[in-house]
């Protein structure tokens, strides 16, 4: 062996007796062994009944807490009849109803029993008892087996976010989140979000043989249900051999995959005094200086870097914990940069990080190059190759449900881009994303979702066989299908069931503000109600109109008429709210509305009975990549929603995470708002198998390339940044600006800060 290929030589310490370090341990795995074995017996009784536990402990003298399950266990074998016990309960058989009924049982399209919600105050002894088990109590009851038709659009009500609202005591509050900021862009008075609207939501009724106890079950929060990364795993041990010089990336199979490590510069220093350098003396010229050598440990980028000085300050040996890559790039430093893009964050938050825990950082000026040069063009590339696939999956069928919904990049209407995103009803996968720049339209955010639409439109009818395209209640949107082109595509235009809902709920609020007219307000929620469910059920305009005009003869206690009557069985003779007087002020403007031919023109679009919501958690997934609250360029802006869009359709389709006994494992998310516990059903981990196909596709762009990482290359043909340009209107400089506020006044605060 030579001096250049010898291992380095290690001290050895003297053997140390092992007697009082085995005693220690044993001791650690006994005691470990022992809190296994009482972790297993251990039961949460929750807050409440603890106190009444330890009442009964005291009375009846008993000295442990086992004795008093004991006791509660033969009291209850004592009192127990013959019946069997099964495990959870099933909700009896509600009588048949009308369809403005609370809690009632019927059939909707395809003949499937489902439960129905709709006017409570009517509701029977039946009904009464169900309810009690609704979701809002503390006994969930689900389907243990099919945990989407807990979720089903078709298994739900109308309900106010908040039980305790009342219109009389409704007032602005203090909080505002990035979620609630967010304002829909609409220039139809019936449909602008502009006016008050009472909180409509949709809640679950979904019903089983299952009781789930809210108390069983781990809180999740919003960011867990993003990011879904709950367990993490243990870092692989390798060996990595020494080698006289620096290692030498060549290929993407160099990197990716390969673990990576955070190491102090104290312990690499210890580490490199145990080695036996294979230079014995300096080799600079006249120089000849022999060991020890000076070490030092010094950050270069992400890297560290061990350097071996002689005493005239020479160089011997230098050492780099990061390979290189041509031009001298240290590997780390490339890809910090592009997992940065690739997992959703942004530089200065993880540059905080770095500098939080004193370690070293690729620079701005190459993080923004590398992202440009390398990274958005290929995650460009990536996604049209993945949406490829969808699409071609999708081409042998002869109807697709397309459903398209808008995200604007900011909160309000000062938005600068529009996302427009298209998802097959089917698969649930999104096919199509449309960046708008408020540039684009001569810097009018109304028209971006119009335009966004449009372009989509264009886009999937030429690719797919469309039939129907579902978007929520925007006036400009719907406007097209009323003449041109639009309207002889053959494609049906179909609303979004909730923003109906939360238009007409919109209408009757208003309404119930005139004198004589406040009864309204109290029935608001049940006439929402009975709107849900009539577009659930009914499978032409007529059977609507039907089950719609019948309201007007229920609200006066009339359940029988010439033309009809309603379903429901025996009613509760005590009543929470009053009867409409027939011919009354607020029975005429209920009237108005009921039968309201603007609006009653349009019932068509909701019968399909069609929902976006699965598009509104898309557009939540979204702000893991791209935040309203970061500015971005337009190529990256548009790189980061072509991500979330890779990683929901990647994922869409994860199992629900089942426990040892094969059950369907839930958390609990709370809502401020709502002030309510809503049930999620956790799924599988992701993997996110296809960022390393993604990092190979970005690194493979540097291997090959043939030049050093170039200045911030200027936009391309049809960069919406452009546009400013060729408007002959270009940006004011940083003196002009400075000047223009000192002629305001603003100048010295400025300088001052």
């Amino acid at each position: 062996m030579t001096d250049q290929q010898q291992q380095p030589n290690c001290p050895t310490e003297p053997a140390k007796s092992g007697t009082k370090r085995k005693h220690v341990f044993d001791k650690v795995m006994n005691k470990k062994r022992l809190d296994q074995e009482r972790g297993k017996t251990r039961i949460n009784i929750g807050v409440t009944a603890f106190p009444r536990w330890r009442q009964l402990r005291e009375a009846k003298c008993l000295q442990n807490d086992a004795m008093v399950a004991l006791f509660l266990l033969d009291s209850y074998e004592q009192t127990t009849t013959s019946t069997p016990l099964v495990h959870g309960f099933a909700r009896p058989p509600a009588p048949d109803v009308s369809t403005i009924f609370s809690d009632s049982t019927s059939t909707y399209k395809h003949g499937t029993n489902f439960n129905i919600a709709g006017i409570q105050q009517f509701e029977s002894s039946e009904s009464e008892e169900a309810s009690s088990h609704d979701l809002d109590t503390n006994t969930y009851v689900l389907e243990r087996d099919v945990a989407d038709d807990f979720n089903d659009i078709r298994n739900t009500i109308i309900d106010w976010d908040d039980d305790t609202w009342h219109p009389d005591m409704e007032t602005e509050t203090s909080e505002s989140s990035e979620e609630y900021d967010t304002k829909e862009i609409d220039s139809d008075s019936d449909d602008s979000d502009a006016d008050y609207c009472p909180r409509i939501c949709v809640r679950s009724r979904y019903t089983s043989k299952m009781p789930i106890h809210l108390d069983d079950i781990q809180p999740i929060s919003m960011e867990d249900t993003v990011h879904d990364a709950l367990d993490s795993h243990e870092p692989h041990i390798t060996e990595t051999p020494t080698s006289k010089e620096s290692l030498k990336v060549l290929v993407v199979d160099d990197v990716i995959g390969h673990p990576a490590s955070i190491a102090y510069h104290d312990s690499l220093k210890q580490l490199a005094q145990f080695l036996d350098l294979p230079i014995q003396t300096c080799k600079a010229k006249e120089c000849g200086a022999s060991k020890p050598f000076e070490i030092s440990v010094t950050s270069r980028g992400t890297a560290a870097v061990i350097e071996w000085v002689c005493s005239s300050g020479h160089t011997v040996w230098k050492w780099s914990s990061q390979p290189t890559m041509k031009y001298g790039m240290l590997v780390g430093d490339f890809m910090m940069a592009t997992n940065i893009l690739l997992s959703g964050n942004n530089y200065a938050k993880i540059s905080l990080l770095f500098k939080f825990m004193n370690m070293g950082m690729v620079k701005k000026p190459v993080f923004f190059k590398i992202q440009d040069t390398y990274c958005v063009d290929t995650i460009k590339e990536f996604w049209h190759s993945k949406r490829a696939e969808v699409i071609n999956q999708l081409k042998s069928k002869e109807s697709i449900v397309v459903l398209g919904d808008a995200r604007m990049d900011s909160p309000g209407f000062c938005a600068q881009y529009c996302t427009y995103s298209s998802m097959d009803n089917e698969t649930k996968k999104i096919i199509c994303m449309v960046n708008i720049d408020k540039r684009e339209t001569q810097r009018n955010s109304v028209i971006m979702e119009k335009e966004g639409f449009i372009r989509s439109f264009e886009t999937l009818c030429h690719e797919l066989q469309v039939t129907e395209f579902c978007t929520d209640a925007h006036a400009q949107i719907s406007a097209l299908f009323n003449k041109g082109k639009y309207k002889d595509s053959g494609v049906m235009h179909t609303l979004d069931i909730w923003h109906g809902a939360k238009c007409l709920g919109k209408k009757v609020y208003t309404a119930g503000q005139q004198k004589d007219c406040t009864i309204l307000q109290s029935w608001n929620k049940d006439i929402c109600n009975h709107f849900w469910y009539c577009c659930k059920v009914a499978d032409t305009y007529d059977d609507f109109f039907d089950k719609w005009v019948g309201l007007l003869h229920h609200v006066t206690g009339e359940h029988a008429w010439a033309l009809g009557a309603c379903d429901h069985g025996p009613l509760l003779e005590q009543r929470d709210k009053e009867w409409f007087e027939k011919g009354s002020k607020a029975h005429q403007t209920l009237t108005r509305i009921i039968l309201d031919a603007r609006w009653l023109k349009n019932v068509h679009k909701f019968l399909p009975f069609r929902s976006t919501s699965e598009l509104e958690s898309f557009h939540n997934h979204l702000l893991m990549y791209a935040s309203k609250r970061f500015s971005f360029s337009p190529p990256v802006y548009a790189a980061r929603t072509m991500l979330a869009g890779l990683d929901y359709n990647h994922h869409v389709n994860r199992p629900v995470r089942r426990k040892a006994d094969g059950s369907i494992q839930y958390g609990k998310i709370y809502n401020k708002r709502s002030r309510r516990w809503r049930l999620y059903a956790l799924k599988e981990e992701k993997n996110y198998s296809y960022i390393a196909d993604l990092q190979g596709a970005i690194l493979m762009k540097r291997l090959s390339g043939s030049e050093r990482v170039q200045q911030r290359r200027p936009p391309k043909p049809g960069d919406p940044r452009l546009l400013g340009v060729l408007s002959g209107v270009p940006a004011p400089s940083t003196q002009e600006l400075l000047q223009t506020q000192m002629s305001r006044g603003t100048g010295q605060s400025l300088q001052n800060q």
